[in-house]
């Protein structure tokens, strides 16, 4: 088992753009085992690379019957329906606020051989896939919160005993569908 510290909220890799995967080697298939140990030891949906400090875009999934590893993953809504409801993540641990996500999506990217790879999802697997794909844009779903809720997530994480009183900015999401308020 290859289980990875994983970086916590305030930590910059955390708001950092991941770069494009462009060799598909050990390297990468040893980063998909520890993402996949270090997800499984943890108890999360989905963990992705930066969250392991390392900049490319990985990640790892297990909703229930569902699990994978996308590599470079494009996700796109297959329709307008949206699903709101409890997110939380690894990198701030023990803490879920609801959170609003397309309810039906569909990810391309490629396996850690390099061959395409398509996952379409629902309900869970569609807000793991969107909440890993954020985090390799180097956004966090505090991101995505309304004003209220996201201003009481911030009084909650900065009681938390992990929290090292590092604050980063909220960043605006790059995906056109998100982001506005």
């Amino acid at each position: 088992m290859t289980v990875q510290p994983i970086r916590l909220f305030g930590d910059p890799v955390l708001r950092t753009r991941a770069a494009e995967v462009t060799d598909f080697d050990r390297e990468l298939r040893n980063l998909v085992r520890d993402l996949w140990d270090t997800m499984e030891n943890k108890g999360g949906a989905g963990l992705a690379a930066p969250q392991l400090g390392v900049g490319l875009r990985v990640f790892t999934y297990h909703c229930g019957a569902e699990e994978g590893h996308l590599v470079n993953p494009v996700w796109t809504a297959l329709d307008d329906e949206d699903q709101d409801g409890p997110e939380g993540c690894l990198s701030i641990p023990g803490h879920y606020w609801d959170c609003v996500r397309k309810k039906n999506v569909v990810a391309r990217g490629f396996d850690l051989h390099g061959e395409p790879l398509e996952v379409q999802g629902s309900d869970l697997l569609a807000r793991c896939i969107q909440h890993e794909t954020d985090h390799l844009d180097g956004v966090l779903f505090l991101d995505r919160l309304d004003d209220e809720t996201r201003k009481t997530a911030m009084r909650e994480i900065r009681r938390a005993e992990w929290f090292d009183g590092t604050v980063p900015t909220i960043k605006q999401s790059p995906h056109p569908l998100f982001g506005t308020r």
